[in-house]
């Protein structure tokens, strides 16, 4: 399931719009107010943190993937133990990061070969 599809599915649509803001933001090298590094994964991993109306949003990319952001997962946070991120959601993000990272590893060299 592509990342979209998740967001806009189970996101509240100015939810949306808010977390697609912040992306573009990075997109042109900016950096949100509301994103910090995503601790446990490993360096240029960012999480953007969002509150809209009573619920928190969450949205992890990853910056350092040759020229691309990769948004690794887009949640929405439902946690009942404080701001710990659950740990299903930890898991998903290793997962993907080190996909994305394989995958930028292999355009890289695909594109050196031409």
């Amino acid at each position: 399931m592509e990342i979209r599809d998740e967001i806009s599915r189970r996101f509240h649509r100015g939810a949306q719009k808010l977390i697609g803001d912040e992306l573009q933001l990075v997109q042109f090298g900016g950096m949100p107010a509301d994103s910090e590094p995503f601790k446990g994964v490993g360096s240029g991993v960012f999480e953007i943190a969002l509150s809209y109306e009573t619920n928190a949003y969450r949205a992890v990319y990853a910056v350092q993937l040759g020229t691309k952001i990769c948004v690794l997962h887009a949640f929405q946070k439902k946690s009942k133990s404080g701001i710990k991120t659950p740990q299903k959601d930890v898991d998903l993000i290793k997962r993907r990061c080190k996909e994305a990272k394989e995958l930028a590893k292999r355009e890289e060299k695909g594109t050196k070969g031409n």
